[in-house]
């Protein structure tokens, strides 16, 4: 099954909220708040590679608040 983590950034003092959201993303199976240079990772699964990438670009990075994210696909093997 195709996956990708997603790094995320948000404005700040929104984390709980801006957790709860993606958690409501069908695909989204899990979503952790991190101490470092990001706010949020972010583990998308999907029956295929062209799912995975509607939902980071269509429903991820319309989020509120969001600031930047980087996408890592996994690489299969």
């Amino acid at each position: 099954m195709p996956k990708a983590y997603v790094l995320i950034n948000t404005e700040p003092e929104v984390e709980e909220e801006f957790l709860e959201e993606l958690r409501k993303i069908k695909g989204v199976v899990e979503a952790t708040s991190v101490y470092g240079i990001y706010d949020f990772i972010v583990k998308v699964e999907a029956k295929s590679l062209e799912e995975v990438k509607e939902i980071i670009t269509s429903k991820i990075r319309k989020l509120k608040d969001l600031r930047s994210s980087i996408t890592l696909i996994a690489a299969e093997g």
